[in-house]
């Protein structure tokens, strides 16, 4: 028998260009293209974040191992992504470096993922990738510290951990494929051990609940632990990462100690909505769950049957992903909060055709009310501020290379260039402040201009430094900064001291240092000590390494950066009077 078969070409370019797999790969390519360009971004609340990136990839070009040769607050998978990523893209806009720079770990997954679905709906397939793609491109929090529109350079870690959550939701939702399904496990356990700890303890909630209701095999939980333990083993050995970052883990849990229940609530109230919805959705299911009429021909399932069936339903899936996601937010303070129960919600779409009339409708509301207000705020916050920042003035600047790459309004700009004159010409102020225990603002960090005026200080100090060296024939090797973040090896080329913490936060993410520690910093050619303004952490930092710095002068280098300089180091001609003794 003979058809006609013009058309079909046609047919199958279709099917190849509406494809999830190809609009992957397409939107992968368009971004290795924008991080070619020089490119900048709105600067937003707590922006300096993206900063610990560079310091961390400093370290590892000298060789350094995270938690092995510094502490961090986090695992070192980000921070080799970083590295990788920026070797191979050097102009690029950091924010979307550091944003995109997972996709290396997610994309792979998330193709096995699609291809897995896709052969039985190409719908369920876009649906679960169109959502990965707009949370993993979008450099946007849920959370919103300014009213003006900006990015957000903080709440990195926990953007990409709920992205590997997502993942891995979907796998234990969707993939029927064992193997798929044990590659994709292991490698996103792998993964959020290695990004942050928090979000292994919210997946290992997933696969173990996957695995109680049958959904993971117990083949496919074995072989996944098999090579994620295989994984953890072999870089122990080369690197012996693994075991310093527990301890790290360790430290600090003991610096964050506090009560578990209020963070609960807290987390609860501040994505109410989202929270609140997805409970009334649980309730829901569990009042309206259809009765399937026994087989006469069946014998009646065992209880243990009954109990598993009913575990594994729509309503105990989400109860259990809206429970990780909440733990996961107990630990944070900005990311995409609960983006990875729309997989498990996606799901209960697909069955809601066992309802009717009204059921369907409040079904359909309540999925809605729980993923739409998410959604639609990243969108509408990440389009103000890529459509707004058309008119925005760029960071002027001469040494802060793509640190500098950031724009804002130019009322913004004013006011960081006259806020930077006043902590110049009124330190006093200042340190009065910072005594009581206080903040100049109770949102300082917060605050866009206090991001662009940290910027343009540290632009003087790169200035002050290279003058410093050319005026008394000396190059400072190791340099350190007593603040939350240290660039300044980054954009003058130059060492980081080892062992000391980078995500310099001296309240929460600095643990007291050993003796080790000390000597790394008596060690060190230049340490900073920043005025501008003067603040209370800056102090605290200070006071913490206290003991390292007996072997150092205090130096004016410029009206908003003191350097304490390794004695070693002192030119003979430098006048008199220009040094003052350790404070």
């Amino acid at each position: 028998m003979t058809s006609t078969t013009s058309d079909h070409p046609t047919t199958d370019r279709r099917m190849m260009l509406s494809s999830p797999l190809v609009l992957l790969a397409v939107v992968v390519v368009v971004l290795a293209v924008l991080l070619a360009l020089p490119l900048t971004v709105p600067i937003g609340p707590q922006y300096w974040d993206l900063f610990i990136y560079f310091d961390a990839a400093n370290r590892i070009f000298d060789g350094q191992f995270p938690s092995v040769d510094f502490f961090a607050p986090v695992g070192p998978l980000g921070y080799w992504l970083f590295a990788l990523l920026i070797e191979i893209f050097p102009r690029a806009q950091p924010l979307f470096l550091v944003q995109w720079s997972l996709l290396v770990v997610t994309a792979p997954l998330m193709a096995l993922i699609l291809l897995d679905v896709d052969r039985r709906s190409r719908s369920v397939a876009l649906a679960l990738l169109v959502p990965f793609l707009i949370f993993s491109i979008l450099p946007v929090n849920i959370e919103e510290y300014s009213h003006f529109p900006s990015v957000d350079g903080y709440g990195i870690y926990n953007r990409q951990t709920v992205h590997l959550l997502y993942v891995l939701t979907a796998a234990l939702a969707l993939v029927r494929g064992k193997k798929t399904l044990l590659m994709v496990v292991a490698v996103c356990a792998l993964a959020l051990f290695l990004g942050k700890i928090t979000g292994f303890v919210a997946a290992m909630i997933l696969c173990l609940f996957a695995f109680a209701v049958g959904r993971l095999a117990l083949s496919v939980a074995f072989g996944a632990a098999l090579v994620f333990l295989a994984g953890l083993g072999a870089l122990e050995a080369l690197t012996g990462v693994v075991s310093a970052y527990v301890r790290d883990i360790l430290a600090l849990v003991f610096l964050n100690e506090g009560e578990l229940l209020p963070r609960f609530v807290q987390a609860a109230s501040i994505h109410f909505g989202v929270f609140a919805s997805g409970c009334l959705l649980v309730l829901a299911l569990l009042l309206m769950r259809p009765q399937r009429p026994a087989s006469p021909a069946s014998p009646p399932p065992s209880a243990f049957v009954r109990v598993q069936t009913f575990l594994d339903g729509d309503a105990c899936w989400l109860a259990v992903v809206l429970f990780a996601a909440l733990f996961f937010e107990t630990q944070n303070t900005g990311g995409q909060a609960f983006i990875f129960i729309w997989p498990v919600l996606l799901v209960v779409l697909i069955h809601a055709t066992r309802f009717h009339g009204r059921g369907l409708v409040v079904i359909f509301s309540l999925v809605a009310a729980t993923v739409l207000p998410t959604t639609v705020d990243i969108l509408h916050r990440s389009a103000r501020a890529f459509i707004g920042q058309i008119k925005y003035e760029k960071l002027a600047n001469q040494h802060l290379k793509t640190l500098g790459a950031v724009n804002q309004r130019s009322e913004f700009m004013a006011h960081a260039r006259t806020m930077l004159d006043v902590y110049q010409r009124f330190p006093q102020t200042y340190q009065y402040i910072a005594d009581q225990g206080e903040l100049p603002g109770f949102t300082l960090y917060t605050d866009p201009d206090f991001q662009i005026t940290w910027l343009m200080a540290v632009d003087q100090a790169v200035d002050a430094i290279l003058g410093y060296e050319a005026d008394h024939a000396v190059r400072f090797e190791t340099i350190m900064n007593l603040n939350f973040v240290n660039p300044f090896p980054w954009l003058l080329d130059r060492h980081a001291p080892r062992l000391v913490a980078i995500g310099a936060d001296p309240y929460r993410a600095v643990p007291p240092p050993s003796d080790a520690v000390l000597a790394e910093v008596a060690r060190t050619d230049l340490v900073l000590y920043p005025k501008c303004p003067i603040t209370g952490a800056n102090i605290a930092l200070r006071t913490i390494y206290q003991a390292g710095l007996e072997g150092h002068q205090r130096v004016a280098l410029s009206p908003c950066w003191d350097g304490y300089i390794r004695t070693g180091l002192r030119s003979a001609d430098r006048p008199a009077g220009d040094t003052a003794p350790v404070q």
